[in-house]
């Protein structure tokens, strides 16, 4: 059985689609490379735990100011779910 020619207009797409898929992994190889020839991380861990230590003062100083009145929302929440005081 013999296979028909393709259309020009089909060879150049899958010509095109070749291309593009070859320079993908062109450059997915090149970056790999690249991370691995470095031999450290990417990434600032001082940032990172500057940032974890702030979120937890933000969290800490919220608590101390709404902590009652948070505490007061809740337990009063729970109470007309569970029926104890009226609503």
């Amino acid at each position: 059985m013999q296979s028909e020619p393709m259309q020009p207009e089909l060879r150049s797409t899958v010509t095109i689609g070749r291309s593009r898929v070859r320079e993908t992994l062109r450059r997915s190889r090149a970056r790999l490379t690249l991370n691995l020839d470095t031999g450290r991380e990417r990434g600032d861990v001082p940032g990172w735990v500057l940032i974890t230590l702030m979120t937890a003062g933000l969290v800490i100083a919220l608590w101390a100011v709404a902590g009652p009145a948070l505490t007061t929302v809740f337990v009063d929440a729970i109470a007309r779910v569970t029926g104890q005081i009226g609503g």
